[in-house]
């Protein structure tokens, strides 16, 4: 039985036709240029992790469905319109992942990871997947960042939570972001705060967009999120949630925002920030660039201190944060932060064919067994041709393989930054590589 596609979504209207030289609506090709400059800024997050002391969990691209609908929530736009869910060949509803929260929770359970010291601290990168409006910076395979602290509620670790990525993006080189915290209560004092919008929003319901009608019956608290133009005005005069926290929550908050001083992180209390999921609760918080625009988060987290229960396991506290790497690119291309690659060869193999060319290939082969990259002619082209390969890549020098010289166990080696040439015994090639200026692995 061929597995079925079943989609939370409705195809949108003038998407391309599939051809077999287009990539899917949606997705992205990194290329080897820039797939550098990705290799360079997932280093600066393993080094920044590493000093949090967090280690990297890598879980599947996709979960039973139920995960999802019970950890992001039934009535989130992600569950409802988002996610790409198919059928397997046993009858599963399986779903790729649109998010990394609810799958490291999971893992969490499943290896019993609370059986050990806690807090546990975990971050993962890999893609996610959701069926959303391609724009600037978002797509529907996107590559996401994040982290998660589970097993503590203390209020430090919201503090650090939003304190690593600003070390990230500081060590990226980015500054002008602004960091928009808010506490949206727990369980105990969100309900009464939830009736108090119902009794706001209700005798307005016309005149808001079809989304928050929807959501007034079912998440009320999502009517904050609108970016509705129509909404503005009316969810400017909402209740806010200050006005209904518990002591407890009140005091959470209060140590948040302590600790954010103590680490002298600047911030704004946003009494209107929600999150997109259902699974948070007290502390919730946005970084933001606005040279992006209207879509100007580059990374957003909270805390979730009921998702481990929910997902099946003891009451557990946890905080995490996420980040969409696309978005934090753009943001640094935006700061004119992002240099293209200056990698090039160390040396180009230039060689006339026949022995020539045995022989460059058992010198490269040398050169690459120790790390060092090197490059060679595979088009059996002119010595001319060659040179003009070599300067495309920027090689620093060309080995020039001449039947002469190498009847004369040499090799010419010509430095290409100022044209200086001279010979070099092919049987001393450790020689050859220090000379070069090259170092082993």
């Amino acid at each position: 039985m061929v597995a079925t596609i079943t989609r939370f979504f409705t195809i949108e209207e003038g998407e391309p036709t599939m051809t077999l030289a287009t990539r899917p609506r949606g997705t992205n090709d990194i290329l080897p240029a820039d797939a550098e400059l990705w290799l360079e800024l997932e280093e600066k997050i393993r080094r920044v992790c590493h000093a949090y002391g967090f280690g990297e969990i890598r879980t599947p691209i996709f979960e039973h469905t139920e995960l999802f609908q019970r950890g992001i929530g039934d009535t989130t736009d992600i569950v409802e319109k988002e996610m790409y869910t198919f059928t397997d060949r046993g009858e599963r509803s399986l779903t790729l992942r649109p998010e990394g929260t609810a799958p490291v929770v999971r893992a969490f359970l499943e290896n019993k990871l609370g059986s050990g010291p806690l807090p546990v601290k975990l971050y993962y990168y890999g893609p996610m997947f959701r069926y959303e409006r391609p724009q600037s910076g978002r797509y529907r395979q996107f590559t996401q960042f994040g982290f998660e602290i589970l097993g503590s509620d203390d209020p430090l670790l919201d503090a650090e939570s939003i304190a690593l990525p600003l070390e990230l993006y500081e060590a990226c080189g980015l500054d002008g972001f602004e960091v928009e915290i808010n506490s949206i209560g727990c369980p105990e004092c969100r309900p009464a705060y939830r009736a108090a919008l119902v009794d706001y929003f209700e005798p307005q319901r016309d005149k808001l967009c079809q989304s928050c009608q929807s959501r007034l019956d079912r998440n009320p608290l999502r009517l904050l999120d609108c970016k509705v133009k129509g909404c503005q005005p009316i969810i400017a005069s909402a209740p806010t949630i200050s006005e209904y926290l518990c002591a407890d929550c009140t005091d959470h908050f209060s140590q948040v925002l302590s600790y954010l001083d103590v680490l002298e992180i600047s911030y704004n209390v946003n009494p209107r920030l929600v999150r997109g999921f259902d699974y948070y609760t007290r502390t919730v918080f946005e970084v933001k660039y606005a040279a992006l625009g209207a879509q100007d988060a580059i990374g957003a987290g909270g805390r979730y201190d009921g998702l481990v229960e929910e997902c099946g396991g003891q009451p557990t506290p946890a905080v995490g944060f996420a980040v969409g790497v696309e978005r934090l690119l753009l943001a640094l291309k935006a700061q004119d932060k992002l240099g293209e690659s200056k990698k090039s060869p160390l040396a180009y193999l230039i060689h006339f064919g026949g022995e020539t060319k045995l022989e460059a290939a058992r010198v490269a082969h040398y050169f690459r067994k120790r790390g060092i990259w090197v490059e060679m002619d595979y088009m059996d082209r002119s010595m001319r041709a060659q040179m003009k390969a070599a300067n495309r890549l920027a090689s620093r020098y060309v080995l020039i393989f001449g039947e002469e010289e190498l009847a004369a166990g040499q090799v010419l080696v010509r430095n290409m930054g100022d044209g200086q040439q001279e010979l070099k015994d092919l049987q001393q090639l450790d020689e050859l590589i220090t000379a070069l200026g090259a170092c082993e692995k």
